[in-house]
């Protein structure tokens, strides 16, 4: 799997910058952002998946006026800080060069980074730099990769245009939380003889939303994941719709459930359980547990062959798949008249259900589980 990178600026991210000569360059002048340790420290398990670098412009260093001398003691003394906290950094990027040698290594040129570039091991549309200069903004286009402007006094955000590849945050909290929530989105893709699907998961909600399934019904039910979970769900299938639903209705809840267990990652935060709802006339009930175990119960009794384009007996298989593909317990019941309503309902509840259930605390490094394993 391709690594994604996370590259952070240090003076003014990290470490404050002094207002007069903008060297940290004793100890006395070591002194961190407010939140960035608590966060550095939050994040540091992505590194399962990330590269953290540091990447940083100190003008002259190694001159007279800042020699290396005076810079590590306080730089080695925040690396070690961070370290007893449990977040090190796998690459340390600093250029010494001044503004006026206009230096391709120095941010926002990539110089540094040709390590990453055109390299096949590296995802860096998926990574982000995050740094408290329009410069750092820059960089990430220049890379390619999403930016993060660390902006606590508001003042810059106008500057840039907010979008999903261009964020702002005022504190380091709100950038930890983007960090962990960037982690969860999920794309799978599988083909066989009989099906062709590509599906997308984020289960913050911040991913691409859609379902083209062949099956208008079976669009509308998977709409109502995407539109009451609070996750986004992006799914594609060509099926052998020819011979009938049924491959087409069960890989979809196989690769789903596959996606959703893939960006719950390692579930430490996890809210682990949910929820059950009325939809008109009819009840739904649906009980989740992200437990690690299968345990699959269907109780809706349908009236109808078909709502719409969809057989009524391919639901309790669909639910079943995704279950077991999830690795979760999953206990549906509902009753009522109409067969539309009836399983509309049970699609809200499960997607109320899954909401709840993959909420997270991006600050907690606890399982929700009296084993300690899930």
């Amino acid at each position: 799997m391709k690594k994604k990178l996370i590259i952070i600026d240090r003076d003014g991210t990290i470490i404050e910058e002094p207002p007069v000569d903008y060297q940290v360059d004793s100890l006395e002048k070591l002194e961190f952002v407010p939140g960035a340790i608590t966060a550095l420290a939050s994040i540091a398990p992505l590194g399962e998946k990330y590269l953290f670098v540091m990447a940083s412009n100190q003008d002259g260093l190694g001159t007279a006026s800042f020699p290396e001398e005076t810079f590590h003691p306080a730089h080695d003394k925040m690396l070690k800080t961070l370290e007893g906290e449990g977040f090190t950094f796998d690459r340390q990027l600093i250029d010494p060069s001044m503004p006026e040698e206009n230096s391709p290594c120095r941010k926002p040129g990539t110089g540094m980074f040709t390590e990453f570039m055109g390299n096949d091991d590296y995802d860096l549309e998926n990574s982000v730099v995050i740094g408290d200069r329009l410069t750092d903004v820059k960089l990430a286009e220049n890379l390619g990769c999403r930016a993060i402007l660390f902006d606590r006094a508001g003042t810059l955000r106008e500057s840039i245009e907010l979008d999903d590849r261009h964020m702002a945050a005022g504190s380091w909290k709100e950038i930890a939380e983007i960090l962990r929530s960037s982690s969860r989105r999920v794309t799978i893709e599988r083909k066989t003889r009989e099906t062709e699907i590509s599906v997308t998961v984020d289960l913050d909600g911040k991913g691409p939303h859609g379902a083209e399934t062949g099956l208008h019904f079976f669009d509308h039910m998977l709409s109502q994941i995407d539109h009451h979970s609070g996750c986004s769900l992006r799914v594609v299938c060509k099926g052998d719709l020819e011979v009938d639903e049924h491959h087409t209705m069960e890989d979809v809840a196989i690769v789903l459930g596959q996606a959703i267990k893939q960006a719950l990652g390692d579930k430490k935060g996890l809210a682990r359980y949910g929820f059950a709802l009325p939809m008109d006339e009819c009840e739904a009930m649906v009980l989740l547990d992200f437990g690690g175990r299968a345990d699959f119960v269907w109780d809706v009794n349908f009236t109808r062959e078909y709502v719409g384009d969809t057989p009524t007996e391919m639901f309790k298989h669909f639910f079943k798949s995704l279950c077991h593909a999830m690795e979760c317990n999953l206990h549906v019941k509902a009753e009522g008249e109409n067969n539309h309503h009836l399983i509309e309902g049970v699609f809200k509840a499960f997607a109320r259900s899954l909401g709840m259930a993959v909420k997270r605390d991006v600050f907690s490094g606890t399982l929700p589980s009296s084993k300690g394993t899930l």
